[in-house]
């Protein structure tokens, strides 16, 4: 019996079209690989040792050994607690504008009695494909003082139009604009999700004399709540390294008044600018971990409202 198990355990000898497949695997397989090794973990390796060298990258030969020195800094430094209060602020306003505009226009979009559906879902995803670039230099003309369309029809029915770009308190909601702007993504898994809900469960809910809002809040945020976690933790990430768009506005200055320097900016700055490379990967793991962070709570809370069908839900 002992060697009749014994025999079981050891492996079949392979073949040689299952070894020669095996090689094929591997062989299409090496691009991802390569690619993976050659941008991603190296990169990341390389970013930790720089982290504790005093690099600067236009003095390569003068590179020497800082410790915790880098680490230390982040402490002292006010451009990160500046910064870091810029993000935050920021993602404050915007976070929960992304999240709610969305779910609203996928709700409006997944309405059986409007027309038009496919063109308006076309119009609202279209903005999301629009290189970054160039949607920026579009929205600064949109945004002008003087000569901009959205202070122009402000004008029509007698509102002063605000100085979008250059004023602190006007910088925020301009920026907010431009990211409601792209929400075509996010609104398109919302709409998907939606759909997915069985419509049994909304003529079960009819019949025991449900309204539509008791209908939505009790059925469809449930139901897609994977969905509006998805969205969060992209949401999320994408705040936290928030850079293109003030970058494209202003260089990265931080008008009008450090309102726009982002965590990113002072990390580009501080990297590419300044060519501190040992502080700069130092700002970059700091980043990490802040998101990190942030990510494992919005995964500890998700037990409390996010609704799996099928799963245990606590």
């Amino acid at each position: 019996m002992f060697d009749a198990f014994r025999g079981r355990q050891q492996k079949e000898p392979v073949s040689s079209l299952a070894r020669e497949q095996q090689i094929w695997g591997w062989i299409f397989l090496s691009p991802w690989i390569i690619g993976f090794l050659a941008f991603t973990v190296i990169p990341l390796v390389a970013s930790v040792v720089f982290s504790f060298l005093d690099f600067q990258l236009n003095k390569p030969d003068e590179i020497t050994f800082a410790g915790w020195k880098n680490y230390r800094l982040l402490f002292t430094d006010p451009l990160v607690r500046d910064s870091l209060v810029v993000t935050f602020k920021f993602a404050a306003i915007s976070l929960p504008i992304g999240m709610i505009l969305p779910i609203a226009l996928a709700s409006l979009m997944n309405n059986k009695y409007l027309a038009g559906k496919r063109f308006f879902r076309t119009l609202f995803y279209m903005p999301f494909i629009v290189p970054v670039v160039s949607a920026v230099f579009i929205w600064r003309g949109m945004l002008s003082t003087q000569t901009g369309w959205i202070n122009r029809i402000l004008g029509l029915v007698g509102i002063p139009g605000p100085d979008w770009l250059n004023s602190q308190v006007w910088i925020y909601p301009a920026l907010v604009i431009i990211g409601i702007w792209g929400i075509g993504n996010a609104f398109l898994i919302t709409l998907a999700g939606m759909q997915g809900v069985p419509t049994a469960y909304y003529e079960a809910a009819k019949v025991d004399g449900a309204n539509p809002f008791r209908r939505f809040w009790s059925i469809t945020l449930p139901l897609i709540s994977p969905v509006i976690f998805f969205n969060l933790i992209l949401s999320v990430i994408g705040l936290m390294r928030y850079f293109e768009v003030p970058f494209i506005f202003n260089g990265g200055n931080g008008n009008p008044g450090g309102a726009t320097m982002f965590f990113n900016i002072h990390f580009y700055k501080t990297t590419f600018v300044f060519f501190d490379m040992g502080y700069g990967s130092a700002l970059a793991w700091l980043l990490f971990v802040i998101t990190m962070i942030l990510t494992l709570i919005l995964f500890g809370t998700a037990k409390y409202w996010v609704y799996y069908a099928g799963a245990k839900n606590e």
